[in-house]
């Protein structure tokens, strides 16, 4: 996996829990996911959201893994006050569904204040999709930091049937990584719903890499490992950057712009890309 400059943070597997566990919440202290996302949304039932946005904003924090916050989308009986609520919690970043245009990255970023925690804006909808270039134009005016896709929403509203290989969403799952990288955001590859077929996830996972993705949604923390492996680089990966690097680093080569390693031409651009996957496999 080559790593972008939106990779400077690892997200390797961010697991979603809900919020409404509070034994949940107490494990996730003790896993190795990257990322913890307390969620009010799909995990939580109607009955039981209002004593779940208690408990996420009353946490104090993950340890050193990021955590954030899925609210109800806002056009929901519970959106805004999720929105309030957790603009004045310790998460550091508002997870928000169903985004499907710049109007809704704009009126998040009103409910969740000026000073609020930036968004990680999910697209999960065909009118998404179509959308991605103005909504990651206004990513830096709407402070939204990071793009996930939902697979499975978007596999609804497509009435498509993914399988194993998840082809029908492929086109897809480009485009959101490449509006991603054209506005330098982060971005997180949808979950695999398989919990018990460890093949599968670990197939997904390698095809996100693949596509460019930083890291995998999970649902489940059988699910980490697999994810944090997969989105990790190889041991490969670290040797080839370590040679481009000391390649460059020769006084033969300073003023080159291409050299030959390995049999393979190599140009500056991929010195850029060396040094990165070192410094984070160094992290």
């Amino acid at each position: 996996m080559l790593m972008t400059a939106a990779a400077s943070v690892r997200r390797r597997s961010a697991l979603f829990m809900p919020a409404s566990n509070p034994r949940a919440i107490a494990k996730a202290r003790e896993l190795a996911c990257d990322v913890v996302i307390l969620d009010l949304e799909d995990a939580v039932a109607p009955n039981a959201k209002l004593a779940a946005r208690g408990a996420a904003v009353a946490v104090e924090g993950f340890g050193a893994r990021e955590w954030a916050i899925r609210l109800n989308a806002l056009d929901t009986p519970w959106g805004l006050d999720d929105a309030a609520a957790v603009s004045q919690s310790r998460a550091q970043a508002a997870v928000l569904p169903k985004v499907g245009c710049v109007d809704d990255l704009a009126a998040a970023r009103a409910a969740l204040g000026e000073h609020g925690p930036p968004i990680w804006a999910m697209i999960e909808t065909c009118g998404a999709i179509l959308q991605l270039p103005a909504i990651v134009a206004a990513a830096a005016a709407t402070r939204t930091e990071l793009l996930i896709a939902g697979t499975n929403d978007l596999a609804k509203e497509m009435r498509c049937r993914p399988g194993t290989d998840r082809a029908p969403l492929v086109p897809a799952l480009a485009t959101i990584v490449t509006a991603a990288r054209a506005a330098n955001l982060a971005v997180l590859d949808g979950v695999c719903n398989a919990l018990h077929a460890p093949e599968r996830l670990a197939a997904e996972c390698a095809q996100g890499a693949m596509l460019g993705f930083d890291g995998k949604t999970l649902i489940h923390p059988s699910q980490i490992d697999i994810a944090n492996r997969a989105f990790a680089p190889a041991v490969e990966e670290i040797a080839w950057a370590q040679e481009v690097i000391a390649a460059f680093d020769s006084p033969a080569n300073a003023d080159r712009g291409a050299i030959q390693l390995g049999g393979a031409m190599v140009e500056r651009l991929h010195l850029d890309e060396a040094r990165r996957i070192v410094r984070w496999a160094a992290a």
